[in-house]
């Protein structure tokens, strides 16, 4: 169904559609859901953002990516703005489209913690400790109760994306290295790698070398949390208590870029400029952009999609979703909203051949779907081809009973 006029610029969404709305004066950037874990003893609820076109009824249905995101309280605004931003405003491919199931806490020093300490940061004996280590209770909640309750609930893909900070960091990168099934990849943010005496860091040493780690993809951020006049290379051999988070990290670093454990693909940064708390904002922005690098439109092609006649539009979406496809572990199509927005802006523009050629897409890949055809038959209707839009919005109008569509075939059969 025709949108309307197209930006002057090509691939602007003029509707981003996000799943932002307002009611009663209110901006409403998600939804809440809950899951009662038999294995916690607790109900837990978490926090959904759904994509712009999520809930689209003119849309086919399709499947997204999910995000798993631990102190979900606290960064389901940031992580839920710049997927929306990086996936669907202005058009923008740099990220897929994902659904964001964040994990408010209950008690974090007891979820959060993968193995029972005896002593503080500062070595110092703390009863208050007592009711850590329950990571490996909080993991097996994720993965045997939520996970399967979300993959009922929502259309979801099989990729699956692990982000944590601090102690959530901590918990990702335990689950990479003790549970590195249940995710795709993950991002850990400044993660408290000094915890129980840097236990896990120990069993990091051992299992790298001996897992593999195929197809699975780490990202982590390490914030500046040293005392002035340190840096990275003095740290590593400093000894006070003050530095033991930096050099917990910056040792896992080492260690994964030394030992490469197997199959793993591994990126960091170090923030100079950023604390242990405006960290992950940064961290997830640049993680995201290292994890799908196979997502954004090459140099070049929309400028030849745009200028270049003899450009085979078909086979370059073709070839490349064929390789999103593959790098994601699931078929993956074109949107076909923003498709089918292109076609319009060519066929306004006067350019129906590659109008053509858009519209052609969405019909191969989306053949149940109305709006494909009632685009097609639009395209039809401006070239004056009558008897192949009548074709088109019948079809159409078969699969969706839009009464647009019927107005559009009733006025063309009655020649006026």
């Amino acid at each position: 169904m025709k949108p309307l006029l197209f930006l002057s610029f090509l691939f602007a969404a003029l509707n981003v559609g996000a799943q932002v709305t307002v009611k009663n004066n209110q901006i409403i950037l998600g939804k809440t859901d809950s899951v009662y874990s038999k294995i916690i003893g607790e109900k837990r609820k978490v926090w959904i953002y759904l994509p712009g076109d999520y809930n689209d009824i003119s849309l086919p249905r399709k499947i997204y990516p999910v995000v798993y995101l631990l102190d979900g309280d606290g960064h389901f605004s940031s992580i839920a703005g710049m997927i929306q931003q990086l996936s669907e405003v202005n058009g923008n491919m740099v990220l897929p489209q994902m659904i964001i199931v964040a994990i408010p806490n209950t008690n974090r020093m007891r979820d959060l913690t993968p193995s029972q300490a005896k002593t503080s940061y500062e070595g110092k004996k703390d009863p208050a400790l007592a009711i850590t280590g329950g990571g490996e209770k909080f993991t097996a909640f994720i993965q045997q109760e939520l996970m399967p309750h979300i993959d009922s609930a929502y259309r979801t893909a099989p990729y699956k994306l692990f982000i944590g900070h601090s102690l959530g960091g901590l918990m990702v990168i335990n689950t990479l290295i003790n549970h590195s099934d249940m995710f795709n990849a993950y991002i850990a943010i400044d993660p408290s790698m000094w915890w129980d005496g840097k236990k896990l860091l120990t069993q990091a040493r051992q299992l790298l070398d001996q897992k593999r780690f195929g197809g699975k993809s780490l990202y982590m951020g390490i914030a500046n949390t040293m005392d002035e006049g340190m840096d990275t290379l003095k740290v590593r051999k400093d000894t006070a208590n003050a530095s033991l988070h930096i050099r917990s990290i910056l040792a896992l670093k080492d260690m994964l870029q030394n030992k490469a454990a197997d199959g793993l693909t591994f990126g960091y940064q170090y923030y100079s400029n950023d604390t242990h708390s405006s960290a992950p904002l940064i961290t997830a922005y640049d993680g995201m952009r290292f994890l799908f690098p196979f997502y954004k439109m090459p140099a070049g092609a929309e400028s030849k999609i745009e200028t270049d006649d003899a450009f085979d539009i078909p086979a370059f979406y073709s070839n490349f979703y064929a390789d999103i496809s593959k790098h994601m572990g699931y078929k993956v199509l074109p949107n076909q909203g923003d498709l089918n927005q292109t076609g319009y802006y060519f066929l306004q523009a006067h350019k129906p051949q590659k109008a053509y050629q858009f519209f052609a897409i969405n019909i191969a890949n989306y053949p149940q779907s109305a709006n494909a055809y009632d685009s097609m038959g639009d395209y039809y209707a401006d070239q004056k081809n009558k008897a192949k839009a009548i074709e088109m919005f019948t079809k159409a109008y078969q699969l969706g009973k839009n009464p647009d569509t019927k107005k559009k075939l009733d006025k063309l059969v009655a020649g006026k």
